[in-house]
């Protein structure tokens, strides 16, 4: 444990800062697990409907550095193509 009184609040906040991330980043996972569900099941309606929500939480991630801003990109693009090669 820190000494500091700085190093304790930085402490305090690196807590704080990884419990959100940590709920952010497994919306997103579970957005995503389920829109390539529905896309494995060839459930076209399904996939469209959770295709919107999905890209929303991979955007905010890559954007706020949950996950890098090129591997957000990458993956909101193969998510699009494998929803419009259902339809």
């Amino acid at each position: 444990m820190a000494n500091i009184k700085s190093s304790q609040k930085k402490n305090r906040q690196r807590i704080t800062h990884e419990a959100r991330n940590r709920t952010q980043k497994a919306e997103m996972r579970t957005a995503t697990k389920r829109l390539r569900a529905a896309i494995t099941a060839k459930n076209a309606k399904e996939a469209t409907g959770l295709l919107a929500p999905a890209l929303r939480l991979i955007d905010r991630a890559g954007g706020r550095g949950l996950i890098k801003k090129g591997a957000s990109s990458r993956q909101v693009s193969r998510l699009v193509t494998a929803v419009n090669d259902l339809k």
